[in-house]
C-alpha cells in the first residue's frame, strides 16, 4: 500500500464510523502549517437542523474556534491537512482505534481493535454539565460575569466556565472535611470569584453548611465583597482586609490561594501549615524567587542547554519551585498532588498544589531531606523562600 493509499484508508474508516454513529472522535496533531499559534484540530460527528455534520475544533494556544462542515467539505479538509500539515492522527471509533503517523512522505497506519467503547451523544446544544445552572444571582452580576437579563455575558462566559471547573475541583475536596462547618481561608481572595462560587453551590445546591473569609489587602475589594455577600444572603461569606502574613490562620480547616504572586503562594502554604488544616490547595503565579537563583548561573554545568533561553528557564524554574513546595508539604505530614485543573486556554498559570493532611511526619523524612538537597544543587538554589519559613 503507497502513502496516500494510507490516508484514503483512514478517511474511510472515519466516513464509515460517521455513517454507523461509531465514531468517538479524530484528532490531528503534530501541526506545521502556516498558523504558529494552532496546537491541534479535533473532530467530532454532531446533529445539526441542517443535518449530520463534522464538527472541527481547532484548539490554539489562548483560544478554541469550531467550525462544522457537511462530508465533501471535511474529508477534502482532512486529506489535505494530512498529506502536507498534520503528522499524526488519531482515529477513535466503538470497535478500533486507528493510527496514522506521517514522517516525511512516509505514511504508517496501525489499527487496534477495542471492546466496551460507547460514542458520545450528538446533540450540539445539549445542556452542559456545571455545578452552577442558575445564572440569575446577584453575585454574578455583581462581578460583572452576568447581565442585567441574568444571563452569561458574551465576554464572561470563560471566566464562568473557569469558576464552574474549579467548583467541581474544590467542592468534593472540601467534602472529605471533617469539620461541621468548615473554615475555608481563601488567601489573596481578590474580588471573590471562588468564594462565591463555592459558598454557593455548598451552601445552596450541596446544602452543606460551610464558612469562607477570603483576605484580601485592597480595602475597596475587600468591601465590594461583604456588600456582594449581604446582598446575596451569604451569612457565611465574609471578606478581611490584611495580608496573608498578618492574618492569623488559626482554626482554618482549608487554606486555599489562586495565582497569589511569586513568593505570596508560599507564604499561603505557610499559613496553612501553621494551621494544620486538612485541606491546603495554591494555584502558584510566577516563579521569580527561584528563578533569580538559577539566573545567577550556579545550577549543574549539564543543565545549561536546559536553561540556556529564558522561556526553558522559565519553565525549569516554575518546575523546580514547585516541586520543592510539594516536597516540603510531604516533609510536613501532607499527601500532595500536583495537576493541571484549567486549560491553558484560560490562563497559562493552571497547575494546583492540593495537599491533603493525612498524619505522617514525611513520607520518609530522610529520603525527602535528600531529594529536596538534591534538587537545590542540580539548580544552583540556595534557599527555597518556604524552606526559611518553616526553619530550613
Amino acid at each position: 500500500m503507497n502513502a496516500p493509499d494510507r490516508i484514503e484508508e483512514l478517511l474511510n474508516a472515519l466516513s464509515d464510523a460517521f455513517a454507523s454513529g461509531s465514531l468517538v472522535r479524530l484528532k490531528l496533531g503534530g501541526y506545521h502549517g502556516a498558523e504558529p499559534e494552532l496546537k491541534s484540530v479535533e473532530i467530532k460527528k454532531i446533529a445539526t437542523k441542517a443535518g449530520d455534520r463534522y464538527s472541527f475544533t481547532y484548539k490554539y494556544k489562548t483560544r478554541d474556534t469550531i467550525k462544522n462542515f457537511d462530508e465533501p467539505e471535511a474529508l477534502a479538509l482532512l486529506g489535505a491537512g494530512l498529506a502536507t500539515e498534520f503528522r499524526s492522527a488519531q482515529l477513535s471509533t466503538t470497535g478500533f482505534d486507528m493510527l496514522f503517523e506521517r514522517n516525511g512522505e512516509k505514511m504508517r497506519l496501525k489499527r487496534t481493535e477495542v471492546e466496551g467503547r460507547e460514542a458520545p451523544s450528538t446533540e450540539h446544544n445539549r445542556a452542559k454539565n456545571r455545578p452552577l445552572t442558575e445564572t440569575g444571582k446577584p453575585w454574578l452580576a455583581a462581578l460583572g460575569i452576568s447581565g442585567k437579563n441574568g444571563a452569561i455575558r458574551h465576554d464572561a462566559q470563560d471566566k464562568f466556565r473557569q469558576i464552574n471547573k474549579m467548583v467541581e475541583i474544590f467542592s468534593p475536596l472540601i467534602a472529605t472535611i471533617k469539620a461541621e462547618p468548615p473554615l475555608i481561608v481563601d488567601m489573596g481572595a481578590g474580588k471573590g470569584y471562588l468564594d462565591f462560587a463555592l459558598y454557593d453551590y455548598l451552601a445552596t445546591v450541596v446544602n452543606r453548611p460551610v464558612r469562607i473569609l477570603g483576605v484580601e489587602m485592597r480595602e475597596q475589594l475587600v468591601n465590594d465583597g461583604n456588600a456582594t455577600a449581604r446582598a446575596s444572603g451569604f451569612a457565611g461569606l465574609s471578606f478581611q482586609a490584611g495580608t496573608i502574613m498578618d492574618y492569623d490562620a488559626s482554626g482554618a480547616d482549608a487554606v486555599i490561594a489562586l495565582h497569589a504572586c511569586d513568593t505570596a503562594t508560599d507564604d499561603a502554604l505557610f499559613k496553612g501549615i501553621g494551621a494544620r488544616a486538612a485541606l491546603i490547595a495554591v494555584a502558584p503565579c510566577c516563579h521569580k524567587q527561584i528563578r533569580r537563583q538559577m539566573e545567577a548561573g550556579q545550577a549543574d554545568h549539564r543543565l545549561e542547554p536546559l536553561l540556556r533561553h529564558g522561556i526553558f528557564l522559565e519553565r525549569q524554574a516554575e518546575m523546580a519551585t514547585d516541586t520543592l513546595r510539594a516536597l516540603l508539604l510531604e516533609l510536613n505530614g501532607y499527601r500532595t498532588r500536583v495537576f493541571e485543573f484549567v486549560s491553558d486556554a484560560h490562563t497559562p498559570k493552571n497547575n494546583l498544589i492540593v495537599a491533603e493532611k493525612d498524619g505522617r511526619q514525611g513520607r520518609d523524612r530522610d529520603a525527602v531531606l535528600k531529594q529536596i538537597a538534591e534538587i537545590k544543587s542540580m539548580f544552583g538554589i540556595g534557599e527555597h523562600y518556604l524552606e526559611g519559613l518553616l526553619g530550613g
